[in-house]
């Protein structure tokens, strides 16, 4: 019985493959005849980023501005991309570029010059875990930095064993040192952080009277911070969660987000009251 041919995807359907944006070259490795790109980005069908590289119409616009520029998509911006807990970040992409590139790329872009972990390969436009967690540890503070590695172990993107088998600099290395895989939110890194001095228990999205509460410190003291969506319906049942904890003996610290990460000294000094007043230890009944 003879073989059936296989037949090659169609250069669009090749190049939506890779995400929407290829190497020339590469598609020509794969059987594409340069004529039939031409063609196509005559026709519309495909558009010229520059010299060498493609794009689907609908491309991401960022990988897009990746290969015309000769950078891949990293630090914050690939960690966004992948879902990772990212402080507020400012506009314009984070890249990283290998030192001795080409120049010339946007003020708009922050370029990191970094020689990668992981080997890039060519045609790729976005680094892997490893790369974008090593330069975040360069890029941002110590907090921040260790919220987006904290995410990235929770999601199960990369393995702290992994990690320590890397050629780290010393700002990473400080990084895992302190890096767990059970924070789900960069909030929980920062409370861990900032209250680890205090040597009292903190656990974190503990399910109290039919609700999760975002800290527990000791025994008794609930720290919940309101995220923009604590309205409505949603403060409604806020106030009613934060009155049955109440009746059950805790005592509950309610803060915004703005002022978690604007105000700490604030929010701090309300704790060290309620620790100070012993807030935070189980009464025991006589």
């Amino acid at each position: 019985m003879p073989s059936r041919k296989i037949e090659k995807p169609s250069i669009v359907a090749a190049v939506r493959a890779v995400g929407g944006v290829a190497r020339v070259r590469d598609l020509v490795d794969r059987g594409h005849r340069r004529a039939a790109l031409v063609h196509a980005i005559r026709s519309g069908t495909l558009i010229r980023v520059r010299n060498g590289w493609v794009a689907l119409p609908d491309a991401d616009p960022e990988l897009r501005a990746a290969a015309r520029y000769g950078v891949v998509l990293s630090c914050l911006t690939q960690a966004r991309r992948l879902g990772l807990w990212v402080h507020e970040q400012k506009p314009g992409l984070h890249v990283a570029a290998t030192p001795g590139s080409a120049g010339g790329k946007p003020e708009s872009m922050r370029v990191h010059w970094a020689t990668p972990l992981i080997p890039r390969a060519p045609g790729v436009l976005a680094d892997p875990i490893e790369n974008v967690l090593s330069i975040v540890a360069e890029c941002e503070p110590f907090e921040q930095a260790l919220a987006t590695w904290e995410s990235a172990l929770n999601k199960g993107l990369v393995q702290r064993e992994a990690l320590q088998a890397l050629p780290l600099r010393s700002n990473a290395l400080r990084v895992l040192a302190d890096a767990t895989p059970f924070a789900d939110a960069g909030l929980e890194t920062y409370l861990g952080v900032r209250l680890r001095w205090l040597r009292s228990p903190l656990r974190f999205q503990t399910w109290i009277a039919g609700h999760r509460v975002d800290a527990l410190l000791g025994d008794r003291l609930a720290l919940q911070i309101d995220g923009a969506h604590h309205v409505g319906p949603q403060r409604s049942e806020d106030i009613r969660h934060d009155a049955a904890l109440k009746l059950m003996g805790y005592h509950v610290i309610r803060v915004s987000y703005h002022q978690m990460m604007d105000e700490w000294p604030m929010v701090q000094d309300l704790i060290m009251r309620a620790v100070a007043q012993g807030l935070h230890i189980a009464r025991r009944r006589a």
